[in-house]
């Protein structure tokens, strides 16, 4: 119970931010809108869902509807947390590039999930972003996995892709993660409602204990 005290009160820190800066200071979730032809729109129902189940689970005062951002949108900063996913390709232009360098290193988060087709061109841009960081893979024992509900395995897998272990990549900047990538995993296709991919109870709870706690690791560093 302290230690759920202790989180809340972390995030409630992190609203009080600059970088935080919503309407009625309820917290939503910015689904990142790419160019390149990849389907970023896919998964309605993934941030609605998640948003209902932090305010469950984590006390949080969240909006009902997600919000959808632009990397050169000027309300960026006014999410500190932004979401992406698809299955094609993503390009950002060297605006974009610039833009999403700026606002990670100044305090936003991105969680990218694969949902199967991303993977290439997700790498290739975020080298762009960061030449001279790597998405490197985070190791079972970090905060991320631990931080509300435990993963001591990491990721859970939620659908199969290509028979492949699921795995949490990150991009780090002076000490702090400010980007996390979930690879065949697909955390986001459990966020769904029931009867999209009909998946049983257990297999979408997992997937929502592992969505809120890298929402509450991200306000809380």
């Amino acid at each position: 119970m302290l230690y759920r005290i202790i989180v809340i009160l972390s995030i409630i820190i992190i609203f009080t931010s600059p970088l935080y800066a919503q309407d009625e200071e309820k917290f939503t979730i910015a689904r990142l809108r790419y160019k390149g032809g990849g389907d970023w729109y896919f998964g309605q129902t993934q941030i609605p869902n998640l948003l209902k189940e932090l305010h469950k689970r984590a006390d949080m005062h969240t909006a009902d509807k997600q919000a959808v951002i632009q990397l050169t949108d000027k309300e960026l900063y006014s999410y500190p947390f932004i979401y992406m996913t698809g299955h094609g390709n993503v390009s950002f232009s060297d605006e974009e590039v610039k833009a999403l360098r700026l606002y990670l290193t100044r305090g936003g988060f991105l969680w990218a999930n694969d949902d199967y087709g991303m993977d290439k061109s997700f790498r290739r841009e975020m080298k762009r972003v960061f030449p001279d960081k790597i998405l490197q893979e985070v190791p079972f024992d970090h905060e991320i996995y631990h931080i509300l509900y435990k993963f001591p395995e990491g990721l859970p897998k939620i659908h199969e892709h290509d028979g492949k272990p699921p795995r949490g990549y990150g991009i780090f900047h002076e000490g702090r993660m400010i980007v996390f990538y979930d690879y065949e995993s697909d955390i986001g296709d459990g966020l769904e409602n029931p009867e999209v991919h009909n998946d049983p109870p257990e297999v979408r709870e997992k997937a929502i204990k592992m969505a809120v706690n890298i929402v509450i690791y991200a306000l809380t560093h």
